[in-house]
C-alpha cells in the first residue's frame, strides 16, 4: 500500500487570542495531526503544517494557502486534513473551485469534524449545506459589523483607521496635534487664495507639509509622504475638522467627540470654492488671474473668477457683488507691471534675506507661467476700493525662494513709492 502523505491547513481569521500560548491554531493543528495518527492503518503520513494567521476565510490571497496549492500541484501531497470545512473556504465559489483543483491532482479533503466523503453524491450535498452555512455565518457577521459602524458613527464616534493630520490617536479617540493642526488652517486657507487643489499640493510640498505620519500597532511607520492630489482633496473635504463623523456609504453626519481644528464658515467656504472650481473647470484649466482668491471689495467680501463666454470671444472678470465686475486683464496687467517694478526698485530698507531673495528673481527670465505663480505667492491680498488697487506682500524667503535663480542678482536700485503697514 502506497503512503498518503497528508499536510494539515489551519487559519484564524483575526489576531484575537494569538498571543495565548495555546491558542486556536494549536488546537486546530494538534486534532489534525491527531487525525492522521489515528488513520496510521491505512498508511496515513503526516508531512507538514500549513497556517495563515489573520486571515479571512473569504479570500483566495492567503500565502499559505497559495504554498499549499503549489505543493500539490507538485505531487507532495494526498490529502489535506482540516478541522472544519470554513477553516479552507467561507465562499462556496472559491471552495468549488478548490475542489476541482483537488480532483484535478488526485489530492483528497478531510475535515476531522464534520464527517462526509466527496467521493459519493450525498457526500458532496451534505458539504455544499456546509459551506452554505459557512457564508452564510460570516455574511451576517459582515452585516453585523456594517450595522456597529454605521451605529457607532451616528453617536459621533470615530471607528479606527489612518488618523487624519492634525490628528493624534488617544484611548481610541482622535486628539488635536497642534503642530499639524496649525498646517491643515494653512492649507485650507492657502486654497481659497490659490483656488486650485493642484497648485495647493505645490505649496504644501514647498512648505513641508507632508501626510500624516503615525505607527502602526505592529510598530510601523506609517505615512509621511507626499500628499497626493487625490489626498488633497480628500483633506478639503474632510469633515473631521469641523468636529464631525461623516459616514459616507450612508450620507450622514453627526457631532463627533473630536475638537474642531478649523470654523465651519472656513470649510463651507471652501466648498463653495472647490464645488465653483470644478463647475468652472479651474482645475483643468488653470485660471490665468493673477488675483485669484486674493482680491476683496472695501467691505471685504472675495472677489471669484467669472467667465462670460459669447461665439467670439471670452471676457474674464472678478466678481464680488452684483453689478460688480471688474475686467480681469486690466488688472491684471497693473499687478504685474507693479510686482515688475517692485522687484527693480530700491530694496534696501527691507530685511536682509527678503532683500537678497527677492534681488535673485530674473523676473524678465520666468515663463507667463511662472510669473503668475510668482504673483500668487508673494500677493498676500488685494483690496480693490473707490477705482484704486492696494496690493498687500508676503515677501518672506519661504515664499520667494521656489523662484530663485542662484546665479541671478538683479542690480536694479529705482525709487518706488511703497507702503508699510
Amino acid at each position: 500500500m502506497s503512503v498518503i502523505k497528508c499536510a494539515v491547513y489551519v487559519r484564524k481569521s483575526t489576531e484575537h487570542g494569538l498571543e495565548q500560548e495555546f491558542n486556536s491554531l494549536l488546537n486546530q493543528d494538534e486534532s489534525c495531526k491527531a487525525y492522521i495518527a489515528s488513520q496510521a492503518f491505512n498508511n496515513w503520513e503526516y508531512v507538514r503544517t500549513y497556517t495563515d494567521a489573520a486571515i479571512s476565510g473569504g479570500t483566495m490571497e492567503r500565502p499559505a494557502l497559495k504554498q499549499m496549492l503549489g505543493d500539490i500541484s507538485k505531487g507532495l501531497i494526498n490529502t489535506v486534513v482540516v478541522y472544519k470545512v470554513d477553516r479552507l473556504s467561507r465562499s462556496i465559489l472559491d471552495f468549488h473551485n478548490m475542489m476541482k483543483y483537488f480532483d484535478k491532482y488526485n489530492c483528497n479533503f478531510v475535515s476531522i469534524t464534520q464527517a462526509f466523503d466527496t467521493s459519493t453524491s450525498m457526500g458532496k450535498l451534505t458539504l455544499n449545506m456546509l459551506l452554505s452555512f459557512a457564508q452564510f455565518e460570516r455574511e451576517v457577521a459582515s452585516e453585523r459589523v456594517r450595522d456597529k459602524i454605521r451605529a457607532s458613527k451616528a453617536k459621533g464616534l470615530w471607528m479606527g483607521g489612518n488618523p487624519p493630520l492634525g490628528y493624534d490617536t488617544k484611548d481610541k479617540k482622535l486628539v488635536v496635534n497642534e503642530a499639524e493642526a496649525q498646517q491643515v488652517k494653512q492649507l485650507f486657507e492657502k486654497y481659497l487664495e490659490l483656488q486650485s487643489v493642484k497648485r495647493l499640493v505645490q505649496y504644501a510640498e514647498a512648505q513641508g507639509i507632508y501626510s500624516k505620519k503615525w505607527i502602526s500597532k505592529k510598530g510601523n511607520q506609517k505615512g509621511g509622504n507626499k500628499i497626493s492630489l487625490m489626498g488633497m482633496h480628500r483633506l478639503l473635504r474632510d469633515m473631521t475638522y469641523i468636529g464631525q463623523i461623516a459616514h459616507k456609504k450612508a450620507n450622514t453626519f453627526a457631532k463627533g467627540e473630536q475638537d474642531a481644528i478649523i470654523s465651519k464658515e472656513l470649510f463651507n467656504e471652501v466648498q463653495q470654492a472647490l464645488k465653483n472650481n470644478s463647475n468652472n473647470k479651474t482645475e483643468s484649466h488653470r485660471s490665468p488671474n493673477l488675483l485669484s482668491g486674493k482680491l476683496f471689495n472695501s467691505q471685504g467680501e472675495r472677489f471669484i473668477n467669472q467667465v462670460k463666454t459669447n461665439k467670439n470671444h471670452t471676457k474674464i472678470h472678478y466678481y464680488a457683488q452684483k453689478g460688480l465686475f471688474i475686467p480681469a486683464a486690466p488688472v491684471d496687467e497693473v499687478v504685474s507691471n507693479t510686482i515688475s517694478e517692485f522687484l527693480n526698485s530700491d530694496l534696501s530698507h527691507l530685511p536682509p534675506d527678503s532683500a537678497s531673495a527677492l534681488k535673485s528673481v530674473n523676473w524678465a527670465a520666468l515663463s507667463g507661467v511662472q510669473k503668475r505663480d510668482f504673483i500668487q505667492a508673494i500677493v498676500d491680498k488685494a483690496i480693490f476700493s473707490n477705482k484704486q488697487l492696494i496690493i498687500y506682500l508676503d515677501i518672506s524667503p519661504n515664499s520667494v525662494r521656489p523662484f530663485i535663480t542662484d546665479v541671478y542678482v538683479n542690480q536694479s536700485s529705482l525709487p518706488m513709492v511703497i507702503y508699510y503697514k
